[in-house]
């Protein structure tokens, strides 16, 4: 039983007809074949992609699986499994060896902060993403959800690195439940991991699970509660939260510059 019933605050059925009518035009603006997708097994891209192809068909949907070596075993059959559901074209693109040739290069590179190593791997992947979609017109459509943009749970050009969003705005709990009445209800029950290092989950990175997480997101976003009324329920992980959200709010914007135009040299 939820405080803030963030699951069903949502209208399925409308958010999936506007999310697939958002991929559609947004392809044909920007004059492209298609797009292109990382699927990891995960319950994000795993609706990214299942809407994609909704929206545009299967021929025009590239999925790439990129392991490393911290993907397990059971995370490329589940994106296997998503493969061949939605009939997508694929390719796989091992990472691990462009991950130790380029830590190689560094002088001090050093496996001790997990935070700056493990970044190197999504920063890779965007890079192999943006290689496919130059070479066949596509876009690099991005899977990250609502939850993982407002707390800045992304690397900066790495995931984050994207032409567009198709399920940001969607609260992780929701993606979870869209994927379920998409026919994907096992890979709805995976605890969601980037797998940036041995032993990597979202929820023990974040501290609190999504359950708690987008209780507190929602109560504070969508129904404006303060923070004040959340903590009766939720106690410090609103604090944990909002302070996070506060930190990461540059990962949303475009990078700063001076204006020196001359209209603001007038002023």
């Amino acid at each position: 039983m939820f405080v803030y019933d963030v699951v069903n605050a949502l209208d399925y059925e409308k958010a999936r007809s506007i999310i697939t009518a958002f991929i559609s035009q947004y392809v044909q603006r920007a004059g492209s074949r298609g797009v292109v997708v990382g699927i990891s097994g995960g319950v994000d891209s795993t609706v990214a992609a299942a809407l994609a192809v909704e929206a545009l068909g299967r021929q025009r949907v590239l999925g790439l699986l990129m392991p490393s070596l911290y993907t397990p075993p059971e995370d490329l059959k589940d994106a296997l499994d998503v493969i061949n559901a939605l009939g997508v074209e694929w390719k796989r693109v091992d990472i691990t060896p462009i991950y130790d040739a380029f830590v190689k290069t560094l002088p001090d590179f050093s496996q001790e902060n997990r935070v700056a190593a493990g970044n190197i791997l999504p920063r890779i992947r965007m890079t192999v993403l943006y290689y496919y979609a130059n070479k066949y017109n596509l876009l690099v459509m991005g899977t990250g959800d609502r939850s993982e943009l407002l707390l800045g749970y992304l690397t900066k050009y790495g995931d984050g690195g994207v032409d567009f969003l198709p399920i940001g705005s969607l609260f992780k709990l929701q993606v979870r439940e869209l994927a379920a009445r998409l026919g994907f209800a096992d890979i709805a029950k995976k605890p969601s991991s980037p797998r940036l290092w041995q032993g990597h989950t979202a929820e023990g990175e974040l501290g609190a699970s999504y359950e708690v997480i987008d209780q507190v997101l929602y109560a504070v976003f969508d129904l404006k509660k303060p923070p004040e009324e959340v903590k009766g329920f939720f106690g410090e992980v609103v604090d944990i939260v909002i302070t996070r959200v506060k930190k990461n709010i540059h990962k949303l914007t475009p990078p700063a510059y001076p204006d020196i135009t001359p209209a603001r040299r007038n002023v």
